[in-house]
Order: structure tokens, then C-alpha cells, then sequence
């Protein structure tokens, strides 16, 4: 079974900073995109942060512009998960987190594996 297990997630002031983690079991991070979404109260889930993988083997990244120089995500091969820190957080960013992974063609577009989701909330 293939699984995306989130955690790190929390409330935190604005301004602030969270990091938040996804360990995959049943399968190799290493062969997939991975990415995160998020789902903001009363909105759509929107994507923000990708780092792509093509059939070659070729890296490509996203970084959504309503979270660019605020939100980092990055991979770990050696412990299978992928991880996304944010900084100068802001009361938009509150909202449920999921990380995902999905192969080629779809990638984080179309993923195949989705984290439980994560809570962020970001108020005073």
C-alpha cells in the first residue's frame, strides 16, 4: 500500500514558521514527483510547490507566487520523505496541507499518492 504520512503541522503566529514533513512507505520517493497542495477555508485546493521529475530523469521545480521566498520544499532519498518549510507566515497561509507524489506523465498535476493532510493555522 502506498502511503504519504504527514506531520508538523500546527498553529503558529504571523510571522512565524512551521515545517512540515511527509515519510512515504510502500514505495521510492526518488522515482516520483513530489509536491504539496493546500486547501485554504471556503476555497479550492490550490498547488504551491512541486519538484518535478521527467521520464529522463530531468528535475524540475514550482513554487507558487503567493508563497515564492517563503516556502521551501525539498526531498530526502536516504529517509524517503519530503518536507516543506515555511517562513514569515501569514494568516492566508492558514489552511489544510497534503503532500502528494505521482509519476510521469502526471506528476504533482495529476498525483498518484495523497498525504492525510495536514492543519496550519496562522493567527494571533
Amino acid at each position: 500500500q502506498l502511503q504519504l504520512v504527514g506531520s508538523g503541522g500546527g498553529w503558529v503566529q504571523p510571522g512565524g514558521s512551521l515545517r512540515l514533513s511527509c515519510a512515504a512507505s510502500g514505495f521510492t520517493l526518488d522515482h516520483y514527483a513530489i509536491g504539496w497542495y493546500r486547501q485554504a477555508p471556503g476555497k479550492e485546493r490550490e498547488g504551491i510547490s512541486c519538484i518535478g521529475r521527467s521520464p529522463n530523469g530531468d528535475v524540475s521545480s514550482y513554487i507558487a507566487d503567493s508563497v515564492k521566498g517563503r516556502f521551501t520544499i525539498s526531498r530526502d532519498n536516504a529517509k524517503n520523505m519530503v518536507s516543506l518549510q515555511m517562513i514569515s507566515l501569514k494568516p492566508e497561509d492558514t489552511g489544510v496541507y497534503y503532500c502528494v507524489a505521482g509519476r510521469p506523465p502526471g506528476q504533482c498535476a495529476r498525483p498518484e499518492v495523497w498525504g492525510q493532510g495536514t492543519l496550519v493555522t496562522v493567527s494571533s
